[in-house]
């Protein structure tokens, strides 16, 4: 754990005392990665979606990730919303509007459809499948390491394939490195979504409250999270994590009703159905940027290649924190709860917030601006619905549970990196809660570094160079994971035939 605390701690000194100078290296290396591996980022997105599918109708389906007896810890209910509430969480209040109105007004592909249909589309490709396979990667591989092979909780144990001698100095070195990666990795991206998470909820009480809160409210707000994290996290994944996690479900669910039953039901219902099968039918092309699919070299950089290093960086914390909450599951089971489940659920959420803000904007006969900012664009928008201060609270309620169960689930994998048990000691949880609050406000703090950045444009851009040496050794990791495979079948095969004799 001091090597990579060590190297955090490193990280802050230049983001408190130098914050313009690491503001701008970080924008310059950032170019130069999306100069680079942007299309990188594409082809490994489409690749990973594509092998789950083979694996889901393949026989390897029927495979458990655990021993064949193990049952599920957890019922699907509370699965399902842990897995969603640690993978996905703030960000579909953040731009469950804005992102939609945006592709709306700027159609990114040019192709035969409407406007509204475009706009949707490109936001399930945005947050869809991709996004969740990304996450199922890592979790299989590193669940087959954990609950098969019996391997130390720790992302280099899906490469212990690699050296017959685990022990050498070259071995240790590459393991130490992958897991060092992993945190660091981890951490950029937990502290992103709480810099960005704390930034709207201080857009949520200003538009309450009449009037603009200071900059140190954010900082405030990050640290509050933290500690409710931390309070979380101690209290285990059977208690707080699921307990919290199920709640968010609750409320989200809630809070979709009350839009669509006020709504043009049957419009979003047809947007929805429409948008969905242009989805399917254009995934392929969209994910390789091929022809008329291709949004231009800038709305990539701006858009698609952020996200997809956005949930690059949260994939090793949520595939190890799915991991650990699927065991006794079927590869299948797995793969359609964490790749289909989710995705449809945000589908459907993005088309009913998005065709009523398309309907307000037809109604007004202009557009000025007002779903442009990020941090308010929801707020603004549920003016136009009935008890607008009861829903906006409710809103930004679920913005703090949702980031309280990111960062919890973050600081319970986190510390099963460092402890390398399935149950960590309630030592290391409580410093990476700590460790995770002072790396958020050093985030924070390099988001006001000039004018014209925000947090969101900060970590953007820090984002896309973090995720890139672990997107690399993503590639090697389904390598092995796919001998992994083979062994697991003949090893099947070989008990199905002990067991007919």
């Amino acid at each position: 754990m001091s090597i990579p605390l060590a190297l955090l701690l490193f990280c802050c000194i230049p983001f408190y005392f130098f914050t313009q100078a690491s503001y701008d290296a970080i924008e310059t290396a950032s170019l130069w990665v999306r100069t680079y591996f942007g299309a990188f980022y594409l082809y490994l997105g489409l690749i990973c979606v594509l092998l789950l599918i083979a694996i889901a109708i393949s026989r390897w389906g029927n495979y458990k990730l655990g021993k064949p007896d193990d049952k599920p810890v957890f019922n699907r209910l509370a699965w399902i919303s842990m897995l969603y509430s640690a993978g996905m969480g703030a960000g579909i209040l953040l731009r469950a509007v804005q992102e939609p109105v945006y592709m709306f007004l700027n159609p990114p592909l040019q192709i035969d459809a409407s406007a509204e249909i475009i706009s949707l589309e490109f936001t399930f490709y945005q947050w869809g499948f991709t996004a969740w396979a990304f996450y199922t990667i890592f979790a299989l591989a590193i669940g087959y390491a954990i609950f098969k092979r019996k391997l130390p909780v720790a992302t280099s144990s899906s490469f212990a394939r690699l050296f017959k001698n685990k022990n050498s100095k070259v071995s240790t070195a590459f393991f130490n490195g992958v897991d060092v990666l992993t945190i660091l990795t981890t951490v950029f991206g937990l502290v992103a979504a709480v810099g960005l998470g704390a930034s709207q909820i201080k857009g949520g009480l200003n538009h309450l409250l009449g009037y603009k809160l200071e900059y140190t409210v954010i900082i405030i707000l990050v640290i509050i999270i933290c500690i409710l994290a931390l309070l979380s996290a101690l209290s285990g994944v059977e208690k707080g994590i699921k307990n919290l996690s199920t709640w968010n479900i609750y409320l989200t669910v809630a809070l979709l009703l009350f839009v669509l039953l006020q709504s043009d039901i049957f419009t979003i219902f047809e947007q929805f159905f429409a948008a969905f099968y242009r989805y399917i039918v254009d995934f392929v092309p969209m994910s390789i940027a091929y022809g008329n699919y291709d949004p231009g070299q800038a709305f990539l950089t701006d858009w698609t290649y952020y996200y997809w290093a956005f949930w690059l960086a949260w994939a090793p914390f949520t595939g190890i924190f799915i991991a650990r909450i699927s065991q006794g599951r079927t590869l299948r089971e797995i793969i359609i709860g964490v790749l289909l489940i989710p995705s449809l659920g945000t589908f459907f959420w993005f088309s009913t917030f998005g065709t009523s803000a398309f309907q307000l904007i037809q109604e007004w006969g202009g557009y000025n601006q007002e779903f442009d900012n990020v941090f308010t664009s929801i707020f603004k928008f549920l003016e136009h619905y009935p008890l607008q201060f009861v829903v906006n609270s409710v809103v930004i309620l679920l913005l703090v549970s949702f980031l309280v169960t990111s960062v919890d689930s973050a600081i319970y994998v986190l510390s099963m990196f460092t402890d390398k048990r399935p149950e960590p000691g309630k030592l290391h949880r409580t410093l990476w809660g700590i460790i995770l609050m002072i790396f958020s406000v050093a985030i924070v703090l390099l988001g006001q570094a000039r004018a014209d950045s925000d947090v969101l444009t900060a970590m953007q851009k820090l984002l896309i160079i973090t995720s890139l040496p672990l997107s690399l050794l993503m590639v090697l990791m389904i390598l092995l994971w796919f001998i992994d495979l083979w062994f697991w079948r003949r090893d099947t095969q070989e008990r199905e035939r002990s067991s007919r004799e």
